[in-house]
């Protein structure tokens, strides 16, 4: 989720009730896990050794303050369960002494020990019962809250313990209501009440709790403030009745229930099932479970789609129009790959007139040079010409970045920041022309016409065939055509010396967007010329040619693209990836086993409708 920005899976609540809570308890020998968890300095961890029956953790008249959690479980336990997998995020340690638990150490800690009913006053634990003591909810080190946190997304019961102080105070709030929406059952201890006086007010301050937090308690007891009885582990609890009634009011009974037997009685089935469905609707909560998160993909990845469709390299670089290569060049190459393929007659009289219009040219040139001056060399015109193209098209890329960048997209800005800080523009062109000085144009078009017309050869034979006669034919005519063309001004086209009808043909079919290969040409040649020597291919061939500077303009476009990606980094293939997501066959994955989890939540549901 990194991609997205999105919050790690971690941090999600129902991400953590199904490593915590389903994965682990979902096998074959299932187990009831009971949390005694509260805030600070209200005998939380009295409660718990009551449960042990002895001085499993420690406590002090001025608030221990438990940093980790101790459990107690059944006898043989460990040798049954690898107690990581249950409990997932700690760092399992043997229980030694009570004060353990008090110690300051960046690990998530959790003690553990096996009850032992031949101990002189230790619990004597049920097979399937696993009980935990919690540090506090409300403690000034917030990581105490993650860890009691753990421990409650992976309890099937809460024994919750209030008192005066704590039962409004708003960290311990906040914890029961995320119990209430697990389906915790929650067993309420209200513990040191001033006896009998507190007998009026604890159910005002019980109801207050409730109606705050939503937890609807399976049992109540009460406990009074008696230090002796705490310290000595004999400390009475009352059990009452929620929600009271006034016949209950006045009829309240004092005679001390045993808590663990309580537990021990409970309905193990339902209790599971219960707590299974609560935790399987965390899963499937269409805001804050599995849906809202897919929910969050999807907007997320939306948002870098359009921050991607903003940045895509065409509108980036749009170049209205490339420069032409020069057509002495291309015919150039065309002539030699041609030349190539011919055979036997035919390439004996097409060697020997092109080295006469070679020869007979020579004069030509002589003459141009000493009347215009020294000829540039077509392939340096061009590399200026792209350079000049290539520099106002970077310089567009980065008044688009800038423009982008003072919109204010939130996903934006801050890569954009980076991208044109300081002196990075110019760095980037400096960088680009070394580049492009190196570039081999000549070979470059050397590669593109063999690549070209060895597929134009492959996917057309009929058409390479039909060229191979025209070829043949042009071998004859040539002799005559090629003298009255230079003779009579029809040869020289451009700046090139054309000596033979098929060039000449080739090169008025060469039709791009240059005005030099368009009018001006097809003026100096004109219609019979193309119609005698070409015959009916022409329009074949001024596609196939025409293409060759298309796919050339493309090849030199790709490559500028390629080295604008210095400039963008990864940026578009990040958005490209991020906005992909929703399409990721993982995802769909995930949508699917979702619909079947919440067939199996309507199924569980009918079936505790009728156990009921």
């Amino acid at each position: 989720m990194a991609a997205l920005e999105l919050p790690p899976l971690e941090t999600h609540e129902w991400f953590q009730v199904l490593v915590r809570r389903l994965l682990p308890q979902l096998g074959d020998d299932s187990f009831l896990v009971v949390a005694v968890v509260g805030g600070t300095n209200i005998g939380k961890s009295v409660i718990f050794n009551h449960l042990a029956g002895f001085r499993a953790s420690a406590t002090s008249p001025l608030a221990s303050g438990t940093k980790h959690a101790t459990v107690l479980l059944p006898q043989g336990f460990s040798q049954k369960h690898q107690l990581p997998d249950i409990f997932p995020g700690f760092t399992l340690m043997p229980w030694e002494n009570a004060e353990q638990a008090l110690e300051e150490n960046e690990q998530h800690l959790l003690f553990w020990r096996e009850c032992d009913a031949t101990r002189i006053g230790e619990t004597d634990l049920p097979d399937n019962l696993l009980v935990l003591d919690t540090p506090d909810v409300d403690s000034v080190a917030v990581v105490n809250w993650e860890r009691a946190d753990h421990v409650r997304q992976c309890a099937d019961v809460l024994v919750a313990v209030l008192t005066q102080q704590k039962y409004n105070d708003a960290a311990v709030k906040k914890f029961f209501r995320k119990a209430a929406e697990e389906n915790k059952l929650v067993f309420l201890v209200f513990n040191q009440c001033l006896l009998p006086e507190d007998e009026a007010y604890w159910p005002i301050w019980v109801e207050t709790f409730c109606k705050e937090t939503g937890i609807d308690p399976a049992a109540l007891f009460i406990a009074p403030s008696d230090r002796r009885a705490a310290e000595a582990n004999s400390l009475p609890f009352y059990e009452r009745q929620w929600p009271t009634t006034e016949a209950a009011t006045n009829s309240v009974s004092d005679t001390p229930v045993d808590l663990m037997r309580e537990l021990s009685e409970l309905r193990f089935g339902e209790i599971k099932l219960q707590t299974l469905q609560g935790s399987l609707q965390q899963l499937v909560d269409p805001n804050r479970g599995i849906p809202g998160w897919l929910a969050e993909i999807r907007k997320g990845s939306k948002q870098f789609a359009e921050a991607g469709e903003i940045l895509s390299t065409e509108r980036l670089a749009k170049i209205d129009r490339w420069p032409n290569i020069p057509n002495r060049t291309l015919i150039g190459h065309i002539r030699s790959w041609w030349g190539e393929q011919r055979e036997g007659w035919t390439a004996s009289v097409h060697n020997f007139y092109n080295g006469v219009g070679r020869i007979v040219s020579t004069p030509f040139q002589f003459i141009r040079k000493q009347l215009v001056g020294p000829e540039e060399p077509p392939l340096d015109a061009y590399r200026k010409q792209e350079w000049d193209t290539i520099l106002q098209s970077v310089e567009r890329v980065f008044e688009r970045l800038t423009w982008i960048r003072d919109i204010g997209n939130p996903l934006l800005v801050p890569r954009l920041e980076k991208i044109l800080a300081g002196d990075a523009r110019s760095k980037f062109i400096e960088h680009l022309r070394e580049r492009h000085n190196a570039v081999d144009f000549d070979a470059e078009i050397a590669t593109l016409v063999d690549q070209q017309l060895r597929e134009f050869r492959q996917n057309s034979p009929d058409y390479y065939e039909f060229f191979r006669r025209i070829d043949t034919v042009a071998a004859a005519a040539r002799p005559a055509v090629s003298v009255v063309l230079f003779m009579t001004g029809m040869g020289p086209v451009g700046d090139t010396l054309m000596p033979a009808v098929t060039d000449t043909a080739l090169q008025s079919a060469l039709h791009f967007t240059g005005e030099a290969v368009g009018a001006t040409v097809l003026t100096t040649v004109g219609d019979k010329v193309i119609s005698d020597g070409a015959s009916t291919s022409v329009g074949y061939i001024e596609a196939q040619f025409r293409r060759l500077h298309t796919a050339f303009a493309q090849r030199r476009a790709d490559w500028l693209a390629h080295e604008l990606q210095i400039v963008m980094d990864s940026l578009p293939q990040e958005l490209a990836a991020a906005a992909q997501l929703p399409n990721q066959s993982e995802f769909g994955n995930v949508s699917t086993q979702l619909h079947e989890l919440q067939s199996l939540i309507a199924r569980l549901s009918a079936e505790s409708a009728s156990m009921s």
